[in-house]
């Protein structure tokens, strides 16, 4: 669904998907399938037989507001096809408003390299709206290939805006012709309110085109496919540590299994840089034990934070980065989202979306002028409950984030609270118990048990919640040792106290 406003500008939208398409026999794919944007589910006097699925006919156009991407493995030269292995932007009708036949650009030599749809190999596609531009961006490459810099198709026309409606349904379709054919969607992300989450590759069943005859004998083509593969072994090996030599020679940085595997993810540093006006102290949003975070504006206008982590030790870089590999999965909309990660030696950028209206400990101390009421505190503490419960029970892990405090829970633009901060984070399998002996944390968040067993587990995080809660309730820091009664510096302690006396109405803000 794509909402606009009441202006002549229309929302943006990114998508990513991997699709595979598999004919029965090789010499008669199909028509392949087409990313679709319709107010109605089922757009009326659609064929399931033809038109992709969604079209009346080839020279009526259809009624409803209908925007598609087709990625057409099929030639009709009546729909001014270019070819049988083409993508195509359609509105409203089969006749493509603009075509390019699939290929994906390889920055390295500077071509584009063509990219056959029709072999049933994993095809990553990525589609951009620019609604305040009308333009719209088609990539492909093979899965594995990182997103080429150039799209395959770029379209732009004010005219699109007569095709996109104020409310729209998302999906895919594909028709049923008389040549069989499988398509598939294998993973999909979609998102119209910033950054696109990207896609794990790793894992995604693969479908191959099986020959229904051969003039070679079977051993003889398992006798070449062995000598090729072992030839590819032998050259790719050699090709291999020369490359390794001369990468860490250059960069010396070190290539994680886990980045290949999320390559998606990671910017390069001068795309940072550029961002951030070259990590400019305007840009300088605040600083932690941590390193340094500040706001970056992408080339899509879409507004990050980007924090900059310095590890002196190449092991805790390691370690710090095997954090990161499961830290990105994470999806909740009462956390602050990783979007990405940027290595350069040992400096270690990671990208998160940005939360305009800082933190929750700025709102209830640094600004007596605009204190949050009371509603609005509770609105945030339940949003971060949340968050918190999604951690501790709603992954496949238990995550125990270990830092739980006022500065770590961040408000976006609508001030709902979000939490933020997994650098001291630690996973473990449900049920089972983590082996670290280390305490971390922030003095008057820490549960009183970690003193003593050292173990840190959902339950210390309640803890640290706890004080949170009580820290927005009464309006007071977790410790104020200038205070002079002694009573009074430790929150929990005057709380208690407070308590105690019957007077506990007094620590309120």
């Amino acid at each position: 669904m794509i909402p606009t406003s009441n202006s002549s500008t229309l929302s943006s939208f990114s998508t990513a998907f991997v699709f595979s398409v598999l004919p029965q026999i090789s010499t008669s794919p199909g028509f392949g399938l087409c990313f679709v944007l319709s107010n109605s589910t089922s757009p009326p006097g659609a064929l399931a037989s033809q038109y992709f699925g969604i079209f009346t006919n080839a020279t009526s156009p259809t009624v409803a507001p209908l925007l598609a991407v087709e990625f057409d493995t099929g030639r009709n030269p009546e729909f001014n096809d270019p070819d049988d292995n083409h993508i195509g932007i359609d509105l409203n009708s089969i006749i493509s408003a603009q075509t390019a036949t699939a290929q994906y650009f390889n920055s390295s030599n500077g071509s584009f390299v063509p990219l056959n749809m029709r072999t049933g190999q994993n095809v990553h596609a990525w589609i951009d709206f620019d609604g305040s531009n009308f333009e719209i961006n088609v990539t492909v490459a093979p899965v594995g290939v990182s997103k080429p810099s150039r799209p395959t198709l770029n379209y732009k026309d004010p005219v699109i805006a007569n095709y996109v409606a104020s409310e729209m349904f998302v999906g895919f379709s594909a028709s049923k012709t008389q040549w069989v054919e499988a398509q598939r969607i294998l993973a999909w992300s979609f998102s119209d309110t910033g950054v696109l989450r990207e896609i794990n590759t790793t894992g995604l069943p693969k479908f191959f085109i099986e020959s229904s005859s051969s003039s070679l004998s079977s051993g003889a083509i398992a006798g070449i496919v062995i000598g090729c593969v072992a030839f590819v072994i032998i050259c790719g090996s050699g090709c291999y540590f020369v490359w390794r030599k001369k990468f860490r020679e250059e960069s010396e940085e070190e290539i994680e299994d886990w980045e290949l595997e999320y390559w998606p993810h990671r910017f390069s540093y001068d795309e940072l840089k550029q961002a951030t006006n070259g990590f400019s102290n305007e840009n300088l949003l605040g600083a932690g034990g941590f390193g340094r975070v500040f706001k970056a504006t992408l080339p899509n206008t879409t507004e990050v934070a980007v924090k900059s982590v310095n590890h002196d030790s190449k092991q805790g870089l390691r370690e710090f980065m095997a954090e990161i590999e499961s830290m990105g999965r994470l999806q909740h909309k009462n956390l602050v989202q990783m979007r990405g990660w940027c290595r350069k030696g040992n400096e270690l950028m990671l990208v998160y979306d940005y939360m305009p209206n800082g933190s929750l400990n700025r709102w209830i101390f640094d600004k007596p002028e605009k204190l949050l009421g009371w509603k609005q505190r509770l609105l945030v503490l339940a949003d971060v409950a949340e968050g918190l419960n999604y951690l501790h029970h709603g992954w496949d892990q238990v995550v125990v984030h270990r830092d739980i405090k006022s500065s770590n829970i961040l408000l976006d633009s609508e001030m709902r609270g979000r939490l933020g901060d997994f650098g001291l984070a630690k996973l473990y399998e449900h049920g089972q118990v983590p082996n670290t002996t280390r305490v971390v944390g922030t003095l008057g968040y820490l549960a009183p048990e970690l003193a003593t067993v050292a173990v840190p587990t959902a339950s210390s995080d309640v803890y640290s919640f706890g004080v949170v809660v009580l820290e927005v309730v009464c309006g007071r820091r977790p410790l104020e040792m200038a205070l002079e009664k002694e009573e009074e510096q430790v929150l929990i302690d005057w709380v208690r106290w407070l308590y105690g006396e019957g007077r506990l109405r007094e620590a309120a803000d």
